[in-house]
């Protein structure tokens, strides 16, 4: 095992945790009371910018520590033909998708703040927001079947 792993697990954990758990804070915790217009505009943007910001940075972190723990970990041949393999894909597919929905959720939110707007952007947001919670849950469940030792 290569020794720079537990670092680079560390890294791919923590930037996993605060990033799934801004998603769910912004889809279960900003959002509603936004699409009620219970938010000041200022404060939504700033709290979708910050999201993200954290998006961004941690997709710079994911590459470099998830493409150095397949690349010590797994080949080809594992990505593509074990249990693993297919979690560790679907963990890629998973944070694509989340990624893309964020950055258009935020867009839109942060395009209707900027031109004095509040309930409108967060209601065409909030598909995007719920779908990338929803999917930020199926990538946790599937980040805990892949560190189970017993289960593959």
């Amino acid at each position: 095992m290569d020794a720079l792993n537990p670092v680079m697990w560390s890294v791919h954990v923590a930037f996993a945790v605060l990033w799934t758990g801004g998603v769910l804070f912004v889809a279960l915790a900003v959002l509603p009371p936004a699409l009620r217009g219970e938010i000041d505009g200022g404060a939504l943007g700033s709290i979708v910018g910050r999201l993200r910001w954290i998006t961004r940075i941690a997709a710079v972190a994911f590459l470099a520590s998830g493409g150095h723990m397949a690349g010590t970990l797994y080949t080809f041949g594992s990505l593509t033909g074990s249990a693993r393999g297919y979690l560790v894909l679907a963990m890629i597919a998973l944070w694509l998708l989340i990624t893309g929905l964020v950055e258009v959720g935020s867009g839109k939110i942060l395009d209707g703040v900027d031109a004095g707007k509040l309930r409108e952007p967060a209601r065409d947001a909030k598909p995007f927001f719920y779908g990338a919670a929803g999917l930020s849950v199926a990538l946790v469940v599937a980040a805990g079947l892949l560190a189970s030792p017993t289960l593959f």
